[in-house]
């Protein structure tokens, strides 16, 4: 039951296929019809430096006719925002309405390194990003931003003066196409909560629930009446599993993962995926964790990683191991879960949590 007594939701249960590493992951296609046939919500698709978020969405998505299509998420550095809101107009017309765009700001080892753009503001720039990408779905009016970061036409020094608001060409088939943000740290989280539809929390555990409801609570305090109710709002966890004869043997799968995103993932100075596993009190750990991938050690690394640190953010075990731990995510701001597994482990997840 929910606060004022009413049924709680189902909770949702997605497929995550991330992004790809060498090349595209064998079995994602059956994986995806499957997770249709199995009556799951959505798949959702990332991108870092390799392949983009968008393309297999589309490839997958044609071969679909209910899943809904999710970036989790799209760089924010990777497309200027009417570019970004161009890919969602026109996914969601060829999807019949199943696009959910998923954004975040990365970090600045990407941005700066990989896209050549400045990181600083991350907060400030989603904002503007955000508003140039409704203005262009709403099509209510040409595009104009006029902020630090986007500015709409450009005009001044080092341009030709001859640019001038547009409107898209494109009708748009929904124009509240929901936006969901990534967001780890507390003030952007209540960024998403203000100015999303959505929060893709990744590295989070059932019991940091009191602190994300306060986050939450702040966002939706100054969220805009133009905007969905807060009652509409999705929180979707991204859940690594892992099926195992025993929790050990199943963790060992999944320590990798998380020695890559402590460890590997940023710099000392900014890892805002170890930021959020700290949060939940494993800061000896992450320290040890960089400390020998920093020296090379990636074994090493993975088996610094605490069977209790994995259990806090991913699913590990037998089957009935696994459905118990997803029931810790019931009553909690979760509307829904994101399962991240290789294409090839989807039917036996799919299997042991009946869904």
């Amino acid at each position: 039951m929910t606060d004022d007594g009413a049924p709680r939701p189902a909770l949702r249960v997605g497929l995550h296929l991330g992004y790809w590493s060498s090349g595209p992951p064998a079995g994602a296609e059956r994986a995806v019809e499957l997770a249709e046939a199995a009556g799951l919500d959505s798949v959702w698709t990332a991108e870092a430096y390799g392949s983009d978020a968008l393309t297999p969405l589309a490839w997958w998505g044609a071969r679909t006719t209910r899943l809904r299509l999710g970036t989790g998420i799209a760089q924010l550095s990777a497309r200027t925002p009417t570019a970004t809101a161009m890919a969602a107009l026109t996914l969601d017309h060829l999807s019949g309405g199943r696009f959910v765009l998923g954004l975040g700001a990365s970090g600045p080892q990407v941005v700066e390194g990989w896209y050549g753009q400045p990181y600083p503001r991350p907060l400030e720039r989603t904002r503007e990003y955000v508003d140039v990408v409704r203005q262009v779905l709403r099509r209510e009016a040409p595009v104009e931003a006029a902020g630090r970061h986007y500015r709409l036409p450009l005009t001044g020094e080092g341009t030709t003066d001859e640019g001038k608001a547009l409107r898209p060409t494109l009708h748009p088939l929904r124009a509240d196409l929901p936006i969901h943000l990534a967001a780890q740290g507390p003030r952007n989280v209540v960024l998403a909560a203000e100015i999303g539809d959505g929060w893709l929390p990744a590295f989070h555990a059932p019991r940091l629930d009191g602190w994300a409801r306060e986050q939450l609570a702040a966002g939706f305090a100054r969220r805009s009446p133009d905007l969905p109710p807060a009652d509409r709002f999705e929180v979707n966890v991204s859940l690594p599993v892992a099926v195992g004869n025993d929790i050990e043997a199943a963790a060992d799968l999944l320590r990798p993962h998380i020695a890559l995103y402590v460890g590997g993932m940023g710099s000392q100075r900014s890892n805002f995926h170890r930021e959020a596993v700290e949060r939940l009190g494993h800061e000896a750990a992450c320290a040890e964790v960089a400390r020998l991938w920093a020296a090379g050690d990636r074994a090493g690394a993975a088996r610094a990683v605490p069977t209790e640190l994995v259990l806090d953010v991913a699913l590990a075990g037998r089957p009935e191991q696994l459905r118990e731990q997803l029931a810790a995510w019931h009553g909690t701001v979760a509307t829904g879960v994101l399962l991240q597994l290789p294409p090839a482990a989807v039917p036996a997840v799919v299997e042991a949590l009946a869904v």
